[in-house]
């Protein structure tokens, strides 16, 4: 599996030199999305990284889809989130999913580049079944589905959404129930794209249904079992967004390095100056703290221990402030030139931020370690 891993990171960081980082610039300042990407990243394979062979997926494991979108995001934020967002949009359906759905939206999403959102923050309310707004009502046999989601990556773009909403047991009693909606299902809008400060060549809008139409056959597992796909998604996902942090804090740190070694002061590059030295040797240090705990998290996942949701979140906590905190000394490094974006290091502080926001606030990365510990 190492041989593998390693083949698949050696063609990740290919794709981020060669095609990505000539591009990076231009992507963050029009905020285009970039399709051609999409199709790029589909002939390497990446849309479908995690997929199984019988799928048409790449067959990889959640080590090898971190290497991949550490590699993407050294040169590109925004481009790895559209890997990254591809990859989360799917675990419900590998968790959950029946043969007959995988068979199904897998072999579209890997045989056509077909994109995927994973849809579950709603503008107020959590994975409690009492505070989720969005709600799946039976009829007959199927679901209307009516409510909204926020912030969703790939919103108005994808084909199909991971979709979590409220439903009532046979006891009356509220649960969260996963479903697939496909694109152009009646009743399916999307709110305005959002402007960010990051990752601005990534499309975020508002999903909104409206007695949506869904057929029984697009719930995923069984009623009531929503909450605990979910969870397990954001724990599979921790660890990926600790390697996209990972990634644009090494991408700020390898910049640093090579201004330093070339930007001259007093008649010499100002890497020989101690100052300098002391903050690159500790942007350094950070980097690869952060990354041996991504790289160990993935791992214990991937080798099935018990107990991974702690170590997880810590992974995705650290990783993300060290890339906030990298790339604000590598904007340091360069001075004022760090503020302008003729130089990267800006756009990959704005692109470092939202790792400490989305999929789980750092605040709240921290309450599952804490409880964690505690319950111990």
């Amino acid at each position: 599996m190492e041989k593998e891993r390693l083949m698949i990171k050696a063609a990740a960081e290919k794709t981020a030199q060669k095609i990505i980082q000539p591009r990076a610039a231009t992507i963050d300042a029009t905020g285009e999305f970039p399709w051609d990407l999409v199709g790029a990243f589909g002939r390497q394979g990446f849309l479908s990284l995690l997929l199984p062979e019988e799928y048409g997926g790449a067959n990889g494991d959640l080590v090898s889809f971190c290497m991949t979108i550490e590699e993407i995001a050294r040169v590109s934020g925004s481009s790895s989130l559209i890997i990254l967002a591809q990859g989360i949009g799917t675990l419900p359906i590998l968790l959950a999913g029946n043969s007959i759905q995988k068979d199904l939206y897998l072999k579209e999403i890997s045989e056509k580049n077909r994109l995927i959102a994973f849809a579950l923050r709603e503008p107020e309310g959590d994975l409690e079944a009492s505070s989720l707004n969005t709600t799946a009502e039976r009829k007959g046999k199927d679901y209307r589905i009516s409510g909204s989601k926020s912030f969703v990556t790939h919103g108005s773009l994808a084909k199909y959404y991971s979709v979590f909403a409220a439903t009532h047991s046979g006891k009356g009693i509220k649960e969260i129930s996963a479903f697939v909606v496909e694109e152009g299902t009646p009743g399916l809008s999307f709110g305005k794209r959002e402007e960010t400060i990051g990752m601005r060549g990534s499309v975020i809008t508002d999903v909104i249904f409206e007695n949506c139409h869904v057929p029984q056959e697009n719930l995923l597992g069984e009623e009531g079992q929503g909450s605990k796909i979910a969870t397990k998604t954001l724990n599979l996902s921790a660890p990926v967004i600790g390697a996209q942090a990972v990634g644009i804090a090494q991408g700020a740190l390898d910049f640093a390095i090579r201004y330093s070694n070339e930007r001259a002061q007093f008649g010499k590059p100002i890497s020989s100056f101690q100052a300098i030295q002391f903050m690159i040797a500790d942007m350094a240090t950070r980097v690869e703290a952060a990354r041996a705990l991504v790289y160990k998290a993935a791992s214990r996942i991937v080798e099935a221990f018990e107990e991974t949701e702690k170590l997880s979140a810590i992974s995705k906590y650290f990783a993300s402030e060290i890339a906030m905190k990298v790339t604000t000394d590598a904007v340091q490094i360069l001075g004022g030139y760090g503020y302008m974006k003729d130089y990267p290091v800006e756009r990959m502080m704005r692109d470092a931020k939202v790792t400490q926001v989305y999929e789980g606030a750092n605040q709240i990365q921290r309450s599952i370690v804490a409880r964690q510990l505690l319950e111990d």
